[in-house]
């Protein structure tokens, strides 16, 4: 029986050690491929370089209608929302008391005429009898005094006259430029009086047209900084302006900066800058919001990175990752100044030749390899270009 269970102990410690024998014969698992990502490798362009800043239009000249002498409103002489010309008729007061006085002020001055001439030949008269001693000394003074307050009462009649006659052309409003009206406050039969502080109608002149620019002082210091290095374009002397509609449109007609305000706005640390704009068919009204473009120069080396391969670090700073040698992912920090279309305008991190990784970012980790497969840039999202620089979470991908 002790040999029977000897052999037994013997045979299953054999398997064993086969069984186990077997298991250290496995072969290993095999290494794991790089991952694949996209990249764009990264090329120099000649880039137009300019400013896109928010605007509201304002009419070139704004003029407010009011009455210079009061009376009764007797007519609208004009079509609301019509062109106008300066001296164009748009109101009629009642001209009558007006007239009236006018008539009587040159009745005083006729008077006055009369009374005059006579002082004037008495006087005359004086002259020749004092001489041969026919009247006083005294006489004749008397005479030469009466004549000079008699010329003094002309000049006075004349002045009433002039009063009369110009209150009396006030009767009939006028406009006082050219431009298109707006509607009007009053309707005939109303009262008016003199320089009243409610305005009858408004007239604008819309050709050309100022475009109010709202920019911050840091901005206003660079453009200075261009327009001395002459980076900035000028036509005539003056630097050119484009200008982009509410709905995204073209405005057809170019433009032309004409000052910047000498204050700073303390609240939001903004500056005024006021271009000029033909305005022929008058598409550009009054209070519309605008984008002007601020045309700064031509960058011939520009450095274009996709949005999508672009993100923000924990401190807010632009990184891409971009693969070096040996096909390791390198982590770089940008510098990134604006947007232009769907891209990334880089001043630093990135140079010529650089393959940019914009697809798989979440298997590309720093020092690790990849297989780089090429992509086409063009097909990327589209974005809208902006002015300044970019704050540190527009257009972050996480």
């Amino acid at each position: 029986m002790k040999s029977k269970r000897n052999v037994a102990w013997l045979a299953s410690t054999l398997a064993l050690g086969v069984t186990l024998a077997g298991c250290g014969k496995q072969p290993d698992a095999p290494a794991s491929a790089p991952a694949e990502v996209g990249v764009v490798t990264i090329q120099p362009q000649r880039l137009d370089v300019s400013t896109e800043l928010p605007g509201r239009t304002s009419a070139y000249q704004i003029a407010e209608v009011r009455p210079q002498v009061g009376g009764i409103l007797q007519q609208r002489l004009f079509r609301e929302g019509a062109d106008v010309k300066a001296g164009s008729p748009l109101y009629q007061i009642d001209p009558a008391t007006y007239q009236a006085a006018y008539n009587s002020a040159r009745g005083t001055l006729a008077s006055a005429e009369a009374s005059a001439l006579q002082a004037k030949l008495k006087a005359g008269r004086y002259k020749e009898l004092v001489a041969i001693k026919a009247v006083s000394q005294q006489e004749y003074d008397d005479a030469t005094a009466l004549l000079k307050q008699a010329e003094a009462q002309v000049t006075v009649a004349r002045a009433a006259v002039d009063s009369a006659r110009i209150n009396l052309g006030f009767t009939r409003v006028t406009s006082p430029i050219s431009g298109r009206i707006g509607k009007s406050s009053v309707t005939p039969g109303a009262l008016l009086t003199a320089n009243q502080a409610a305005s009858l109608t408004t007239v604008q002149q819309l050709d050309p047209i100022y475009v109010d620019i709202t920019q911050s002082s840091t901005e206003l210091l660079r453009l200075r900084r261009a327009v001395e290095a002459g980076q900035v374009r000028r036509e005539g002397g003056k630097i050119k302006v484009g200008l982009h509609l509410e709905d995204g449109s073209s405005y057809g007609q170019a433009g032309t900066l004409e000052f910047s305000d000498v204050t700073v706005d303390p609240g939001t640390s903004t500056v005024t800058l006021r271009a000029v704009f033909p305005n022929p068919k008058q598409e550009l009204l009054p209070g519309m919001y605008v984008r002007a473009e601020i045309a700064e120069g031509v960058d011939e080396q520009a450095i274009l990175a996709p949005q999508q391969g672009v993100s923000r670090n924990s401190k807010g700073e632009a990184t891409a990752l971009v693969i070096g040698a040996g096909n390791k992912v390198e982590a770089r920090t940008l510098q990134v100044s604006r947007t232009i279309g769907d891209k990334w305008l880089v001043r630093d991190g990135l140079r010529t030749g650089d393959r940019l990784i914009v697809d798989g970012l979440q298997k590309a980790k720093p020092g690790s390899e990849v297989k780089p497969v090429p992509v086409n840039a063009s097909a990327t999202i589209t974005a809208t270009t902006t002015g300044a620089a970019p704050s540190a979470g527009a257009a972050a991908k996480q």
